[in-house]
C-alpha cells in the first residue's frame, strides 16, 4: 500500500474528502481533550455506543489516545499539540503531530501545520539524534518512515519539525506519555 492511499494524501475528489473526513474526526478528538471549564463534573464514558464518532482512550502525560470508526473499521490515533513554535504566525491554526493505526496501515506518522506548505516540499523532522524526512501535501506533512519515526519517538524527549520556506518555522512537540499513547492504540486497534 502507498503512504498517499494509507493517508489519503493523493490528489483529487476522493483524496479531499478522505483528507477532510479524517482532519474532521481529529478536530473532534481534540475537543473532547480539551477540558470543560464550566463543567465541575465528569460525564460518565458511554461504554457501548453505536456511535462512529471518535472516542477518547485516555490522557498519556502530554498525549491524547482516541479512537473512531472509518468505513466499519477501527483507527486508532495518538496525538499532541505543538509545545512551541518560532517564530509566531499570525493566523496560524493548530499544529498537531499524530500516529495513527489501521488494520490496513501500521504507525503513520503526520504533522497537521496550520499553515499550507509549499508544493513538493519536505519537512526535517530531528528526534534528538535521529533526523526523518516528511513531504507534504497541502497543510500536512507525512512521514515517508512511520515505523523509524515511531521507534525513535519511543527513545526520546522531543521532535523538532522544521517546515521549509516561504515560511520558515520551527515547531517544537514533547514525546512525555507517548509510549503509553502508542500502548494503548495499539492494544486498541491490534495489528491483523
Amino acid at each position: 500500500m502507498t503512504l498517499s492511499r494509507l493517508f489519503g494524501a493523493g490528489s483529487g475528489p476522493i483524496a479531499a474528502r478522505m483528507n477532510t473526513r479524517f482532519l474532521s474526526f481529529l478536530s473532534l478528538a481534540l475537543l473532547l481533550a480539551l477540558p470543560a471549564a464550566a463543567e465541575t463534573k465528569k460525564p460518565a464514558p458511554a461504554a457501548h455506543s453505536t456511535s462512529s464518532g471518535p472516542k477518547k482512550i485516555g490522557d498519556f502525560g502530554d498525549w491524547t489516545a482516541a479512537t473512531h470508526q472509518e468505513g466499519g473499521q477501527p483507527v486508532c490515533y495518538a496525538f499532541t499539540r505543538a509545545q512551541s513554535s518560532a517564530p509566531a504566525l499570525s493566523g496560524r491554526g493548530a499544529v498537531i503531530l499524530t500516529v495513527t493505526e489501521r488494520a490496513s496501515g501500521r504507525d503513520a506518522v503526520a504533522i497537521e501545520a496550520g499553515l499550507t506548505y509549499a508544493a513538493n516540499a519536505t519537512v526535517t523532522v530531528q528526534v534528538d539524534q535521529t533526523g526523518l524526512e516528511f513531504y507534504t501535501s497541502g497543510r500536512n506533512a507525512f512521514g515517508r518512515d512511520g515505523k523509524a519515526a515511531v521507534a525513535a519517538f519511543g527513545k526520546a524527549a522531543r521532535v523538532i519539525a522544521r517546515s521549509p520556506a516561504p515560511k520558515e518555522v520551527t515547531d517544537t512537540f514533547s514525546l512525555k506519555g507517548f509510549g503509553d499513547a502508542y500502548k494503548a492504540i495499539i492494544k486498541a486497534c491490534p495489528a491483523k
